[in-house]
C-alpha cells in the first residue's frame, strides 16, 4: 500500500498538475486567438470599406474631369 501511495504522490500527482496547467494555458490561448481573429476580421472589413470609398471618390473625380474636358472642347 505504501508503494501505491508513493507512486501516486511522486508520479501521478505531478503529471495531473502538468496536464491541468497545459489545459488552462491552451484554453487561454484559444480565447486570445479568437479575439485576435475577430479584431483582424473587423480591421479587414473597415479597410475594404475605406478602399471602396476611395475608389468611388476617384470615379467621381474622373467623371467631373471628363465633363470639364468635354465642356472646354466644345467652346
Amino acid at each position: 500500500m505504501e508503494t501505491i501511495a508513493f507512486f501516486i504522490q511522486w508520479a501521478v500527482a505531478p503529471v495531473a498538475a502538468f496536464v491541468w496547467m497545459l489545459h488552462v494555458k491552451v484554453s487561454q490561448q484559444t480565447t486570445d486567438i479568437a479575439v485576435l481573429k475577430a479584431t483582424s476580421d473587423g480591421n479587414k472589413l473597415a479597410h475594404d470599406r475605406e478602399i471602396k470609398d476611395v475608389k468611388d471618390a476617384l470615379k467621381s473625380i474622373s467623371f467631373k474631369l471628363d465633363n470639364i474636358e468635354l465642356a472646354l472642347r466644345d467652346k
